[in-house]
Formats: C-alpha cells, structure tokens, sequence
C-alpha cells in the first residue's frame, strides 16, 4: 500500500496539449492587456497638467498623482452637475417606461394567439436588424412635427420606443413560465392585468435585471441621439455629450477629457458594486432557458 504522505505524480502533458495551454493564457493575457490599456491610459492622463501632457507620451506617468485640478475644472466647465441630473432624469424614466411597455407587449404576444402575431414578431425582428442612423431622418422629421426635439421628455418617449432586444428578452422569459399559472388564476376570478402584474412580473425579475442593465448602460453611453435631439447644452446635456466641450477646432484638452470620463464613471461603478450580485443574478438567469 503507498503511504498517505507519497507525493501524486505529476500528470505529464502531450506536446499538443502543452501548445494549447499556452496558446489559451497567452490570449487571455494579451487581449485583457488591449482592453486594460485605454483605462490605465486614461487613468494616468488624468492627473496630468496640460504642459505635462503635451510633453510627455501617453503611459508616462505623472509627476504628481494628487493633482486634481482637471477634476475640478472638467466638473465645472462641463456643467457636469446639470448633466448628470439628467441623465438620471433620463434613466429613470426610460428605464421604467422600457419595462412597463416591454413586459406588456411581451405578455401580450406570448400568451394571446391572434391574427397578426407572427407579423408583429417579424416587424419586430426586422426593426432589429436595421441600423439606428439609417432611420434617424425619418425620426427626426417626426420628432419635429410632434415638437419633441430639444425637450427632454420627447428625447425620453423616443428611447422608450427603440427597445427591440428588451422585448424578445421578456418574450423568451414569459414563454418559459408555464400557462397553467395563468389557467389557474382565471378559475379563482383573477383579470389579465392581474395576472400580469401579481404572478408574471414578480417572476421576471431576472430577465427585467437583464434589460435593465442593457439598457442602463446604452441610454448612459448614448451620444448621437443625445446629441442631436437635446440641442441646448447649456440645460440638456447629459453625460455623454458634456465632454465635448472640452473639443474644439483649435484642439483638444484631452487631459480634461479623461478626467471628465472617470467622473463619468464613478456613478455606474457604484452602481455595479453595490448591485453586482443580483446583477450576475440576472445575467445568468435571463441567459439560461429552463
């Protein structure tokens, strides 16, 4: 009998298998490497003076990291404060309406088989693959004749009605949810809108933590639609769009720039720290088909 305290040996790998190892952690590294090194960039900019930058390369690092000037003067130049209450303003609002629309359009076309269902779910696929900007001149002459455009609830109503990926996500989820749920709480005398908002709502949760993170982050990010229907930027702009002050034709204060991105960043980083787990959650939840 071999004594408790022996050694295993040690499995001996195949050429092939030693080749594939190494081609594995080599990818990780070098493209999490690509994807580290616009943060770090950023990051080390930041805390840059505008001398320093224009004299140093982009991975030099700062003489001095307690230099916060660019964050003070990014936060007040950019109206950074105005910015950030509406983008808020912005999230809550579509955030809220994207779920109340997309589960009861989703509940609607899963559990109710009339003429026109399987157009409607085409329609939907097809609005999916076309591209954004190729419809922005029909959108825009509609958002015109409404008198939406340099308002902020036109530019809220019209990021509720772009959620294509939402929809199929809580069409794919209710599907999963067996109908006897629904058979049955017909029999004890409950309504449509009953059942939607007592039985199948509170099951979705996963799936409305998927949307919401998806289109938490796009409404956040989102710069062309920002851009070019909130028109005022002294009162309207958002995140995203307060950072081009600082470009112009005579140049760019990138230093200003990455400091105003990382200001940019601490919300939704907050965010993620204190909601990571039922994030994940949701993730894995909305992406698993029971």
């Amino acid at each position: 009998m071999k004594k408790n305290g022996m050694k295993k040996r040690r499995k001996r790998y195949t050429p092939s298998e030693i080749l594939w190892i190494f081609i594995k952690y080599f990818s990780l590294i070098f493209f999490s490497f690509w994807a580290l090194v616009p943060v770090a960039s950023c990051v080390i900019t930041a805390f840059k003076t505008e001398k320093e930058y224009n004299s140093t390369s982009v991975m030099t690092l700062p003489s001095n990291w307690l230099h916060f000037d660019n964050f003070v003067d990014a936060f007040k130049q950019a109206n950074m404060g105005v910015a950030f209450k509406n983008s808020i303003i912005i999230l809550v609002f579509v955030l809220l309406g994207s779920v109340i629309i997309g589960t009861q359009l989703a509940y609607v076309l899963s559990r109710f088989k009339f003429p026109g269902n399987a157009l409607i779910r085409n329609l939907f696929t097809f609005a999916a693959l076309l591209p954004g900007i190729a419809m922005q001149v029909a959108v825009y002459e509609i958002m015109t004749k409404l008198g939406f455009v340099n308002t902020l609830y036109g530019y809220i109503i019209m990021s509720m009605g772009t959620d294509v990926i939402s929809i199929y996500i809580f069409i794919q989820f209710i599907e999963n949810i067996p109908v006897s749920l629904d058979e049955s709480a017909i029999i004890d005398g409950a309504s449509y809108f009953t059942i939607y908002r007592r039985i199948l709502l509170p099951l979705m949760k996963p799936a409305i933590v998927t949307s919401l993170i998806l289109k938490g982050v796009g409404i956040y990010n989102e710069y062309y639609a920002a851009n070019l229907y909130l028109q005022d930027k002294a009162r309207l702009s958002t995140m995203a769009t307060a950072l081009y002050r600082f470009t112009g034709p005579l140049g760019s204060r990138y230093d200003m720039i990455c400091a105003g991105v990382i200001i940019s960043l601490l919300p939704a980083l907050i965010v993620f720290l204190l909601c990571q787990k039922q994030i994940y959650n949701g993730i894995a939840a909305g992406a698993v088909k029971e």
